[in-house]
């Protein structure tokens, strides 16, 4: 049974700011750490913020997740700024849900 509450895996910097605002936090230094959290605490959260750092050694553990309708998996900068992994994710996301990139089209 998934809950409402909201968390956040990423490195110690970045997760003590959602902890001041309320969120579960837990702090992980590497996407196998990142991954063993993700497993343990999958079904207590309706979404889980994960840091792009992390996230980007973690691809077929997200592509699972992805699959499934709980948790949704939001990639977020990490406290050394982004990589550009969480918006490549919306950007494909929506480009599948409606068959063209209506977000970034350039042409070009």
């Amino acid at each position: 049974m998934y809950s409402d509450k909201l968390a956040v895996i990423g490195d110690k910097d970045i997760v003590l700011a959602f902890k001041a605002a309320g969120m579960d936090v837990f702090a992980a230094q590497s996407a196998s750490e990142a991954e063993g959290v993700l497993k343990k605490h999958a079904k207590e959260y309706c979404v889980i913020f994960i840091t792009e750092d992390l996230a980007a050694g973690m691809g077929e553990t997200l592509e699972k997740y992805k699959r499934k309708a709980y948790p949704t998996l939001i990639p977020i900068p990490s406290s050394s700024g982004s990589t550009g992994l969480g918006m490549a994710g919306i950007k494909a996301d929506v480009e599948r849900a409606v068959g063209t990139d209506i977000l970034f089209n350039k042409e070009g």
